[in-house]
């Protein structure tokens, strides 16, 4: 008998042009991640009648509910799949490569995906139709794999026994690591920083209807967010003379690996709140800002992405 191994498992996903609808076969890309727990679960209801003895009724099927996490590497290739999910389709320039994808928050509607999670030696082939990303949120250190964790709300599962993918689209992984990456306040580059965390969510409301096969009507976006944390060694007050004014500032979190990859999401309206100062011992100092993003009046958007890659653009395989 063989049993599922996490080693032999891959993730199968396409845009769709109709809601719940799959796309063709033939029309998925084959996606790298670490981990995943996307998929539907049904809980059980209790029985909660008397009169039968000491011993319970059957239990009820409660509500089905289709989510759950994917953990991808941030990378020069798949990471604009994640991010046109995230923001829409972006607007990309460029003749031949490079190319530029611009992605901007703020968008009124966001694709829908299917994701097909397989392990054929069961075999079993999970499609989640509907897939809308909700949010994501990722690190910024000295050292480590830098991946990003992408929440995502699904209308539903369908289980089966062959894959309805067909032959997947496969890209060549290149990896953004740590030594790739900075943080630029203002256009120069943010000194004394021992890291930083970033969470942009769209704030999907999911479209809870009743209906006899359990799936929910849609995810509607609601007002985006984006906030994060950065820590620094208190070495200048600008970051504090900033949040006692209550003035903004633009930071740019970005990888380059050369002019030809690089990844850069630039919050144009940041505030920072007032930390504390805590003396903990002889060592240095450290300050942490929890700061939030909002709307900017003049770029017209609380932020964009920029994706640089030699990817001519985001439609599906065909």
């Amino acid at each position: 008998m063989s049993r599922a191994r996490g080693s032999r498992a891959q993730m199968a996903l396409g845009f769709e042009s109709v809601y719940g609808t799959p796309p063709a076969a033939n029309a998925f890309w084959k996606m790298p991640f670490a981990s995943s727990t996307l998929g539907s679960e049904q809980p059980l209801l209790g029985n909660e009648l008397l009169g039968y003895g000491r011993d319970p009724l059957p239990p009820s099927k409660d509500a089905i509910t289709a989510n759950g996490d994917v953990v991808v590497p941030l990378d020069t290739r798949f990471l604009g799949i994640w991010l046109k999910a995230l923001f829409g389709a972006p607007v990309t320039t460029g003749a031949s490569a490079p190319y530029s994808h611009l992605f901007k928050s703020g968008g009124d509607a966001l694709p829908s995906m299917s994701i097909e999670l397989q392990n054929p030696e069961v075999p079993s082939f999970r499609m989640n139709t509907g897939v809308k990303a909700n949010s994501i949120n990722w690190s910024m250190q000295r050292s480590g794999l830098v991946t990003a964790t992408v929440s995502c709300i699904s209308q539903g599962e369908t289980p089966a026994t062959s894959s309805s993918a067909g032959t997947l689209e496969e890209l060549v992984l290149q990896r953004f690591g740590p030594f790739n990456g900075a943080i630029k306040r203002d256009g120069s580059l943010l000194g004394n920083v021992v890291s930083g965390q970033i969470t942009y969510t769209n704030n999907l409301d999911p479209v809870e209807t009743i209906r006899d096969d359990g799936k929910i009507d849609g995810a509607d976006e609601s007002v985006a967010m984006l906030s994060g944390e950065i820590v620094v060694r208190f070495a200048t007050t600008a970051l504090l003379d900033q949040a006692v004014d209550g003035s903004s500032c633009e930071l740019d979190f970005g990888y380059t690996i050369d002019s030809d990859n690089s990844f850069n999401l630039i919050a144009h309206a940041v505030y920072l709140p007032k930390p504390r100062l805590p003396i903990e011992g002889p060592g240095g100092m450290q300050a942490t800002f929890a700061w939030q993003a909002a709307l900017d009046p003049i770029e017209g958007v609380m932020c964009s992405a920029i994706l640089v890659n030699d990817m001519a653009g985001y439609s599906n395989p065909s």
